[in-house]
Parts: structure tokens; C-alpha cells; sequence
């Protein structure tokens, strides 16, 4: 059923002054450090002032764990993985946590960071960390936390049906799009139905406990922590949000359920984590805070992105004058002698704009690419392919442009990673709502240079346009 958008004010409003003291005393009394692993790297939309890793050995976790900051995160980009990466992936990182954390003497909790609308290796991921911290720990992991709140990028949870906001309307999340996804796909309406489809009926709907919005509201702490204190098996706990100031009440509960020993996993949005960790708000960023370099050179955006939304705020970019547009052919990708001709004509041509002062949008091709074979992972690795020719326009750039954004999950990945090279960033904030900017460190492309990651499915018709003017001073 859909819903008109200003129902989310229906809600007994929340005294927000009294939950952020409760929140902020009982996150001071947490000592565990939080590890947030990022399966692309849109996890840190709400976040400032944090680190970012993009390696996973146990020297650059134990940098994580000796941080000032209480939480840092770990890019793993598994959503652009097969399960079987994946699964190798996480098994590698839950040993070197255990590790780190002994050698730092610190204790710690996982966030596994994924899709605000329900994509991505769910269960998988979070059941090789739960066990891998029972077999390591010896302690038993009592529940798992649900929560793909995520209010910058309009996803609401009423009623155990996750919503994305489309105009004035909410939209359940399974009749969108993104529920239509060849690799993540689900049909479930309900986030109960939701777990027994993604967990083939392991946990059961009607066994999934359910947060809801009017003990939230009514501010009723104690039912909430009851709720939480009788969660065993690793069952599910779904949260409904329409506000960050109910996740603020769900964490003062959790955090002292879990100062009375109860143990979780969680799977959430970007949402949960600024909440969950404490960490402040601040305004937008504006150009001076992100560009200290101001060479004549434009900057580059590249878009790999193929959702509806992302080919909307293409064409609105089009309507800065100033900005230059390269179409990659992406149709050649399975004819490698023709597909690599095409790559080289549009990195000659970027390079030459952007030495002339002018900014750059390289895109591909908006028709989506299909493997015609009828497996799942086939469709992934066509995709990642595409993908390695975008970030080539950014790896392979022999000027320095002023700024990188790049849009889509995938593409921002191997934009950071690959093509600038970073192995941490300190992430400044958001230039927009749900999106963030990252500042390369030592040992990158080029230090110091602003990277926007801009998310496929954030923002709406003219945000692409307004970051772009933004980045170019306009």
C-alpha cells in the first residue's frame, strides 16, 4: 500500500534534548570500539569527521582500532562481489578484528553497513561474522538488528514495511526498482517476509521481533529493552524509523540491553551508524572546506550508475553550459579489441577537456547491458567489467582534475580503491544530503584531492546538477 510522505508527522513528536543526553551517557559507557564494514563505500552518507579504510589486513585494522574517533570503517565493496568472494572476504576480516583487538586490548562490535533498500550478500555476511565472533569470543550472538532506515535518501520504516519516498508519496520497497535487482532481488512487502525469504525460512516472519514506531514514540524505553533482553538464536529485530530521533530511542534501549550482556549483530543503513556511534550534525559542505587546490584544471564525473533516478540527474546536469559530456559505448564491452578502442577515445578526449579548464561528465552508455545466460553472477562480473573501464577514466588520467565524483555503488568503489589509489581517507561530510566526500590521504592518486561518492539511488532530479555546481563555484 502506498502512503502520502507527510505521514511520517503523525507521530508523537520526541523530546529530542532529553533522548540525546540518555544517548550520550550510555555511548560513553560503551568501551568497544564500533567497526562499520561498508559492502559500498555510501556507508559514511551521515557521517563527518571519521577514518576510512580500504584494506582489510591486520595492520590497517589495528591502525583502526589505535584511532582517536570510537568508530572507524571498512570498505569491502561486497556488493560488487560473487558469495563466494564475499564469504572469503568477511572470513578474512572477522580474524583480522580478532586479532587486532587482542593485540590492542580493545573489545568491539560489527556493523555490517548495506543498502537502505535491501540489496546486497544478506544473510551471508553477517552469518559468517556471528560466527566467526562465537568461535573466536566463546559468547553466543543473541539477536540481529535490522534497521535500513536512512531519512537523507527518503527510506522509512512504518508498520514493518520499508518505504522509499518517490515526490510526495512513500513507496514499499518491494515494488521499486531496486527490489527488481538481477543479483539482490526480493518480493517481500514486509521486512518480517523479507528475512524468511533472504534466510529460506530459517527465521520465520512471525518470529521476528518488531520495534514500533508508538513505543518509540511514547518513549517507552523499558518495553523496548524487555523486547531486546528476551532476543535468543540469533533471532531477527526489525526497527521501525521515520526520524534519526527514533533510532536515538532505539539505542539508548539497545545499548542497555547490551550492557546487561545481550550480544547482537546488525545489518542497517547509513542511518543507524551516526546515531549509534553519537556522532554530531554539521552543515553541508561548502567549496572552500573541500577544494584547497585551485589550479585551472575542471574537474570529472563519472557515472556508471544505471537506475532510473541516476539517467533523470544526468540529463538535469545537463543544463550547466560549462560541463562537457563523454558516452562511453558500453555495448562493445564483449568485443575487447573495440571496447578498449572506445576507452582510449574517451580518456583522450576527457584529458584534453579537463587540461582546457572545462569540467567533465563521462557516463556510459544508459542501456543496460545483459549477459544472456541465465546466471545471476555472470550478470555481476558483466557489470564490473564496465565498471573497471569507468574507473580507468579517473586511474589513467594523466592531468590532475580539480575534484572526482563518481556515481554508483560499484563505480565509486573502484573510483577510490582502484583509480585513486586510497588505502585510507578521512571523511569530511556531506556536500549533499546522503552524500559524502572524502578526503584522499598520503599514498593516493593525489592527496589531498576531494572525492564525492555519489550514491545511484540518493538524491532527487536536480541534486547531481547542484553538487556539480557546487564543486565548480556556480
Amino acid at each position: 500500500m502506498h502512503l502520502k510522505a507527510d505521514v511520517i508527522n503523525q507521530y508523537k513528536p520526541i523530546n529530542e534534548r532529553f533522548i540525546n543526553t540518555l544517548l550520550k551517557e550510555e555511548i560513553a559507557l560503551n568501551p568497544k570500539k564500533i567497526i562499520v564494514l561498508d559492502d559500498d563505500p555510501t556507508g559514511v552518507q551521515t557521517v563527518h569527521d571519521v577514518p576510512v579504510y580500504t584494506h582489510w589486513d591486520k595492520e590497517s585494522i589495528t591502525g583502526g582500532f589505535l584511532e582517536e574517533s570510537n568508530v572507524f570503517f571498512i570498505l569491502t565493496n561486497s556488493r560488487a562481489f560473487t558469495e563466494d568472494e564475499t564469504a572469503k572476504a568477511h572470513q578474512e576480516i572477522a580474524e583480522a578484528v580478532e586479532k587486532a583487538a587482542k593485540e590492542t586490548g580493545k573489545r568491539y562490535v560489527i556493523i555490517s553497513r548495506g543498502d537502505s533498500i535491501l540489496r546486497g550478500h544478506y544473510p551471508l555476511e553477517t552469518w559468517i561474522l556471528k560466527d566467526n565472533f562465537t568461535k573466536y569470543s566463546g559468547y553466543k550472538v543473541d539477536g540481529e538488528i535490522l534497521c535500513p532506515f536512512f531519512k537523507e535518501g527518503g527510506r522509512f520504516t512504518i508498520d514493518n514495511v520499508h518505504y522509499v519516498k518517490y515526490g510526495d508519496e512513500l513507496v514499499p520497497a518491494n515494488e521499486t526498482e531496486f527490489a527488481k535487482d538481477r543479483t539482490f532481488g526480493y518480493t517481500a512487502a514486509t521486512l518480517p517476509d523479507y528475512v524468511e525469504e533472504k534466510t529460506g525460512g530459517a527465521y520465520l516472519a512471525k518470529d521476528v521481533v518488531c520495534i514500533s514506531l508508538e513505543d518509540i514514540h511514547a518513549m517507552n524505553l523499558e518495553k523496548i529493552e524487555n523486547q531486546l533482553m528476551e532476543v535468543t538464536s540469533f533471532n531477527k529485530v526489525i526497527v521501525n524509523a521515520v526520524s534519526p530521533a527514533d533510532i536515538k530511542v532505539f539505542c539508548v534501549a539497545l545499548y542497555r540491553a547490551m550492557a546487561r550482556g545481550k550480544r547482537f549483530m546488525f545489518r542497517t543503513a547509513a542511518g543507524f551508524v551516526k546515531e549509534f556511534c553519537g556522532i554530531s550534525d554539521r552543515p553541508l559542505l561548502r567549496r572552500e572546506e573541500m577544494i584547497s587546490d585551485q589550479g585551472n584544471n575542471g574537474g570529472v564525473i563519472v557515472v556508471g550508475s544505471h537506475t532510473n533516478k541516476t539517467t533523470e540527474q544526468v540529463a538535469h546536469l545537463r543544463e550547466i553550459p560549462d560541463i562537457e559530456f563523454i558516452e562511453m559505448d558500453a555495448t562493445l564491452v564483449k568485443d575487447e579489441a573495440a571496447f578498449q578502442a572506445e576507452f582510449e577515445r574517451c580518456l583522450a578526449l576527457e584529458e584534453k577537456l579537463i587540461s582546457e579548464g572545462k569540467t567533465v561528465c563521462c557516463y556510459t552508455t544508459r542501456a543496460l547491458i545483459k549477459a544472456d545466460t541465465g546466471n545471476k553472477e555472470d550478470e555481476l562480473r558483466l557489470s564490473v567489467r564496465i565498471s573497471d573501464a569507468v574507473q580507468n577514466l579517473v586511474g589513467q588520467l594523466k592531468v590532475k582534475p580539480a575534484f572526482v565524483v563518481a556515481k554508483g555503488g560499484i563505480t565509486s568503489s573502484d573510483v577510490g580503491t582502484k583509480a585513486l589509489g586510497v588505502q585510507r581517507a578521512w571523511v569530511l561530510g556531506q556536500i549533499a544530503p546522503g552524500i559524502p566526500v572524502w578526503q584522499c590521504a598520503e599514498g593516493s592518486k593525489w592527496p589531498g584531492i576531494p572525492y564525492i561518492i555519489f550514491p545511484g539511488n540518493v538524491g532527487e532530479a536536480g541534486t547531481l546538477k547542484n553538487v556539480a555546481e557546487v564543486l565548480m563555484g556556480k
